[in-house]
């Protein structure tokens, strides 16, 4: 089993920036892809970004060249730097990992940008 716990949204006005971070602790398959999703009102849950095991990262271009995605392996915890942030990045934030055998999902976190 394995749990995940996100941390770092809140409100924070257009152009701000904020760090989320994804700790993740239990049976951790050595291999394994992280990622951040979102999911706004009324929309359907997407990909932001994704990182494997071995530090490949992928980003969906709707968020490149102002989010960032890393892990510390020692600590076990994903994070995701959010820069020149826009009202429609608006969304709860949910941190995944795929393993070998199963998927598992974060509580997730509210990140809010007023205009």
């Amino acid at each position: 089993q394995v749990q995940l716990v996100e941390s770092g949204g809140g409100l924070v006005q257009a152009g701000g920036s904020l760090r989320l971070s994804c700790a993740a602790s239990g049976s951790i398959s050595s291999i394994h892809v992280m990622a951040w999703y979102r999911q706004a009102p009324g929309n359907q849950r997407e990909l932001v970004a994704a990182i494997t095991s071995g530090g490949d990262t992928n980003i969906v271009d709707s968020v490149k060249g102002r989010f960032t995605i890393s892990r510390d392996n020692d600590k076990n915890t994903m994070y995701l730097q959010m820069n020149s942030l826009k009202p429609e990045d608006t969304a709860v934030h949910y941190c995944r990992l795929t393993g070998v055998v199963r998927e598992y999902w974060g509580q997730g976190t509210q990140v809010t940008v007023s205009s």
